[in-house]
Order: structure tokens, then C-alpha cells, then sequence
């Protein structure tokens, strides 16, 4: 039996939590750890839809394969690292450059979002699998 308030309230606080969550991660990329949080963020958001409704509501609004969704979120980390060290760099060494873009101005771009774009996909895909695991057991019994 899902509850009314609950579900309410989920979907109204869903698009203000993935926005602070894009917040997060788009400022951390000068700070440490924005996509380590920025991801947890997202994972808190859609675990409240679990809560709210249930694994397959969710899976049905969201039809992605976790796993591909970890393996994607590590390659986009690690191809970080390897393209400095193609450079000549150190290892994740950070590189950054400024870009015009129309209608915004100038914006700052850096090698360290690319990494904390990985970790978040790889955070979401991991907390996910968890809990629809965990939903998927939690229905059988």
C-alpha cells in the first residue's frame, strides 16, 4: 500500500533534489569530492521513489542496466587518467580550459569533471543495483 503524502511529496521533491545534485557536481569539480556527493545525492533522490512507490515503478521510469551504468561511470574515470598520462602528464594530472559557449560566455572546462562525471555514474549504478536487489528480494518473500 503506497501512501499518499509519501508519494506526493517524493515527486515533488525529486526534480529540486537531481538539480541540487547537478549543482553539486558541476561546483565540485573545483572542489573535492563533487561527484562522489553529487552522485549520492541522485542515489537518495531515486531511492525515495523506491521508497515511495516501488522497484518497478522505478525500473519502468528508469530503464537503464546498472551494471552498464558502473561500467560506463569507470571507463569515463580511467580514460581520464590514461589521457594525461597519453599527454605526458602524471595520472589524472588536472587540465583545464576556457571555452565560449553562445548565449552563457565564457566557461571554464576541466579534465576534473570528466573524472567526477564517472564517479557519479558510477555511485548511481552501484546504489541501484543495491537497492533493486534488495527490492527484488524484499518482493519474493
Amino acid at each position: 500500500m503506497m501512501s499518499l503524502i509519501l508519494a506526493t511529496t517524493a515527486r515533488g521533491l525529486m526534480p529540486l533534489l537531481l538539480l541540487f545534485s547537478l549543482h553539486l557536481l558541476w561546483r565540485g569539480h573545483h572542489e573535492p569530492g563533487g561527484g562522489f556527493i553529487a552522485g549520492l545525492m541522485t542515489a537518495a533522490a531515486l531511492v525515495l521513489q523506491y521508497i515511495a512507490f516501488n522497484a518497478a515503478h522505478v525500473r519502468k521510469c528508469l530503464p537503464v542496466d546498472y551494471r552498464v551504468l558502473i561500467g560506463t561511470g569507470l571507463a569515463c574515470s580511467l580514460s581520464t587518467g590514461l589521457m594525461a598520462l597519453i599527454y605526458g602528464s602524471a595520472f589524472l594530472e588536472h587540465r583545464f580550459g576556457h571555452f565560449h559557449v553562445l548565449g552563457i560566455g565564457e566557461v571554464e572546462l576541466a579534465t576534473a569533471l570528466a573524472f567526477d562525471i564517472g564517479v557519479y555514474l558510477t555511485v548511481i549504478g552501484v546504489t541501484l543495483l543495491i537497492i533493486a536487489t534488495l527490492g527484488d528480494e524484499s518482493e519474493a518473500a
